[in-house]
């Protein structure tokens, strides 16, 4: 139904358009395959309805009003778009477009989200993409609210509406000033830097990446005395490049900054740090189906 007020439906526009191209309304209730009268009554009951005079009836031909011709242009543009409303609601319902709301902590906008994106841009051009940064526990009560679409988290545990799936394996890296003594080549053991100062994403960023950069110090027989914490791994690098500490991040963390600092990938190290995917398990958006499919 168009209108509530005059109780016009579909029906009676697509007979309207029909008489509007036709001129004739025996031709036009044989496209519509219709009787006659019964035509001339849908129109008259539409001309009723609109308290507009839409065709002027002669004994052989039929000609529009003026009023007739306006409305036959607006409602053939309307159709138009209504088609493509329709064409686009398919198109949402099998999660071929439509928006895709992503939060994640900093290292996965380095490298893990930007390929997705792109394997998903090149199935699903018309999908549009909302990105924004956030903290772990941030993204878990976005998803519980269905605010979000997924996330991409540093965390093993999460509550059990929700849905976590490794997503990229990754190493750690010690982050040193430029001109720091240990080089990659000298590197052998963190035992070399046991008289260092640290400066360690806080433990509130994720409790299970926290308790694995501390087992890499359990397993080099020291406790390192951390004097900064934070979230953020551009302020860890700017307070290293001024002899503030050293750090240690995910290794996806070491592309995309221009600072006077250094990395040393920690690859002989078994501890691995792991990005996960969450996302809601009763969530409704058609293109989450997608985006699993193509990840799994």
């Amino acid at each position: 139904m168009i209108t509530t007020d005059y109780q016009i439906e579909l029906r009676h526009i697509r007979y309207f358009l029909t008489v509007a191209e036709e001129l004739h309304f025996r031709r036009a209730a044989e496209r519509l395959y219709i009787s006659q009268p019964g035509l001339s009554r849908q129109i008259q009951q539409l001309e009723d309805r609109l308290q507009i005079k839409l065709f002027i009836r002669h004994n052989r031909k039929v000609e529009l009003t003026q009023a007739g011709i306006y409305f036959r242009q607006e409602l053939s543009e309307y159709l138009s778009e209504l088609d493509q409303i329709i064409d686009r609601t398919k198109m949402v319902q099998d999660g071929m477009t439509g928006h895709l709301k992503l939060g994640y902590v900093g290292s996965a906008i380095q490298e893990a989200i930007p390929k997705l994106l792109v394997e998903i841009r090149q199935l699903y051009p018309k999908i549009i993409f909302d990105l924004e940064p956030m903290s772990n526990q941030s993204q878990i009560e976005s998803l519980l609210n269905k605010q979000i679409d997924f996330g991409f988290v540093r965390m093993e545990r999460v509550p059990m509406d929700l849905v976590l799936r490794p997503f990229v394996e990754d190493t750690f890296s010690l982050v040193l000033p430029a001109d720091h003594r240990i080089t990659a080549t000298t590197f052998s053991s963190l035992d070399q830097l046991k008289e260092e100062r640290f400066i360690l994403f806080d433990p509130t960023y994720s409790d299970s990446y926290y308790d694995t950069v501390m087992q890499l110090f359990d397993d080099a027989g020291f406790a390192p005395a951390v004097t900064h914490n934070t979230v953020d791994a551009s302020t860890i690098y700017r307070l290293v490049e001024n002899n503030f500490g050293i750090s240690i991040v995910p290794t996806s963390l070491t592309h995309g900054f221009d600072m006077k600092v250094k990395f040393i990938e920690l690859d002989q190290i078994s501890q691995r740090t792991v990005l996960n995917i969450v996302w809601h398990g009763q969530s409704h958006n058609p293109i989450v189906r997608r985006v699993l499919d193509l990840i799994r």
